[in-house]
């Protein structure tokens, strides 16, 4: 086969397995829609059901990238189940199936997790009382003995990306309360930074850059949306097109050569020095409870980047080290130039 046809088998063959992976990132927060739900659930979980397309003026993906219907896990329509069947015949021919295998097996301990993370949430912007008996309703019985640990891993999703942590109104008591985790820093900085880590999730897990249209469908599977105002983090599009970007941990920029203009969003300078891509992924796993290793294609490239940092910071440290032994050799000199005599 010619070299340049083998290059371009390759590189598809990359693009399938990242779009496969990209979609664990959704799956804590899938919702009821996707499973059958006992009819005592309650009903204000629907609104944790997020729409199948991007918030409203989200403007159209760049041609040529990877279609976004099935970046999140968890969002139904009419082709669900011909990308879940896709899905299934890649992981099939996937050398990693058993990977993919044992992240399929967790997917409805996931929703469950993703559904009690919506109905706390929504509990907490209408202050309201947080019933353990609800919770364990819209948990029902097939899941009762998972009830602990799906409610940890609500809270611990909870805490990592909104910044609220999950208290029990009186020790072994029946109803829980959302209180503030830690200091706030000027502009709600410690909320705000979940969401960021995420949002980098995002862009890495897309090859390094995002469109528009597969951020807003992330942000609406958290049930934030474009034109929202959103209770913890406020306007959306001005955090994520204006403040982050002019604190610099984002980059916001038309599609080359796009018409009409499209939009796409970068990790910014702050971005690249405040944390890196291995850091990045491992907040992702953690919040779809997973582990970096079941991104394989997105963990090599971190392993790879860590690396590629040490050896930049050796290097640094290598010629600080240069100039201080330069400069007492020259304080040394001029001093004993200096003496009389």
């Amino acid at each position: 086969m010619p070299r340049g046809q083998k290059s371009k088998l390759r590189a598809r063959e990359k693009r399938r397995q990242a779009r496969r992976e990209t979609q664990n990132l959704g799956g804590a927060q899938a919702t009821a829609a996707q499973i059958e739900e006992s009819p005592s659930s309650p009903s204000s979980v629907s609104r944790g059901t997020p729409p199948s397309s991007p918030a409203a003026g989200a403007r159209q993906e760049p041609q040529g990238a990877p279609a976004t219907s099935s970046r999140a896990a968890g969002v139904s329509g009419p082709g669900s189940d011909v990308r879940a069947k896709g899905r299934v015949k890649a992981r099939k021919s996937s050398s990693r199936a058993s990977t993919s295998g044992e992240s399929s097996q967790r997917d409805p301990l996931i929703k469950k997790v993703g559904m009690v993370m919506d109905f706390l949430l929504e509990k907490y912007t209408m202050k309201e009382p947080i019933i353990k008996a609800d919770l364990l309703k819209l948990v029902n019985k097939r899941y009762r003995g998972k009830f602990p640990e799906i409610l940890r891993r609500a809270a611990e999703c909870v805490q990592l990306v909104f910044g609220l942590a999950l208290k029990e109104v009186k020790p072994g008591g029946d109803s829980y309360t959302l209180v503030s985790k830690g200091r706030r820093s000027s502009g709600g900085r410690f909320r705000k930074n979940g969401l960021l880590m995420l949002l980098l999730g995002v862009i890495f897990l897309n090859g390094d850059r995002a469109s528009e249209e597969e951020v807003w469908e992330f942000l609406n599977i958290l049930g934030i949306c474009d034109g929202n105002k959103h209770s913890i983090f406020g306007e959306p599009r001005k955090l994520i097109t204006e403040d982050l970007v002019q604190e610099k941990y984002l980059v916001y920029r038309q599609v080359r050569d796009s018409d009409p203009p499209r939009y796409e969003f970068l990790w910014g300078r702050r971005a690249h020095a405040e944390t890196s891509k291995m850091k990045v992924l491992e907040f992702v796993a953690k919040v779809t409870g997973t582990v970096p290793s079941a991104f394989p294609v997105h963990y090599e490239e971190a392993l790879r980047d860590d690396e590629q940092r040490a050896r930049a910071q050796a290097r640094a440290a290598a010629r600080a080290l240069t100039r201080i032994k330069a400069s007492v050799r020259s304080n040394v000199t001029s001093s004993s130039s200096s003496r009389p005599q």
